[in-house]
């Protein structure tokens, strides 16, 4: 039994219905218990935005670390990294501006994806099975057959997902900062699969 193997692409683009942030605060003492007091305070400024509806907190990791200076301690240093997200969109730039106002070390976002990926999923692998359908029709017509039934399918990697939008360095300011100006409107997500099939080549 003759057969034709071949490979099918398919793609949807959804427009991104949630964001996430990344946000790290540093601060420094003379003892440990000094330096994470002070992160205490700079963390404090930030939970505004960490408790507005539609933000959740995803995970937060603290280190603290001593600090030397010609190979003597010079002090401690606390970091803590949020990551957070953003599942009500209406409330992405007040959350980024308040974040922005409690002087971070560092702030990169957003990052852009689907909260439902799946049903996305399904329509692109629909259509990669159609691509490899209509490619292994034409090969059958091009030796003068007819395609017959699928034997195998089988799944190559897919690719999806949000990708950053934008980073940029918090800088210190008196007041929370105006994001409105910065295009945050959601992006596109393209999810993707492809498929490698087998069909049956029926000879006419």
């Amino acid at each position: 039994m003759s057969e034709i193997v071949t490979e099918g692409n398919g793609w949807v683009e959804q427009t991104a219905d949630r964001a996430d942030l990344d946000v790290t605060f540093e601060a420094r003492g003379r003892k440990r218990a000094a330096a994470v007091e002070a992160l205490g305070a700079r963390v404090a400024e930030a939970e505004k935005a960490l408790g507005l509806d539609g933000v959740t907190t995803l995970s937060r990791r603290v280190w603290v670390h001593t600090e030397y200076r010609s190979g003597k301690p010079a002090g401690c240093r606390a970091t803590e990294s949020i990551q957070v997200r953003v599942t009500d969109l209406s409330a992405l730039e007040e959350t980024m501006s308040l974040l922005l106002g409690s002087e971070p070390a560092s702030f990169s976002g957003p990052s852009w994806s689907l909260a439902e990926p799946e049903k996305v999923r399904a329509q692109a692998q629909q259509k990669a099975v159609e691509d490899a359908r209509r490619r292994a029709e034409g090969y059958a017509a091009a030796v003068g057959g007819r395609l017959g039934a699928l034997v195998r399918l089988s799944e190559a990697a897919e690719h999806g997902g949000g990708a950053p939008m934008m980073a940029m360095r918090a800088r210190m300011a008196e007041a929370a900062p105006d994001v409105s100006d910065l295009g945050l409107d959601p992006e596109p997500v393209r999810v993707s699969a492809r498929c490698t099939t087998t069909w049956t080549l029926i000879s006419d």
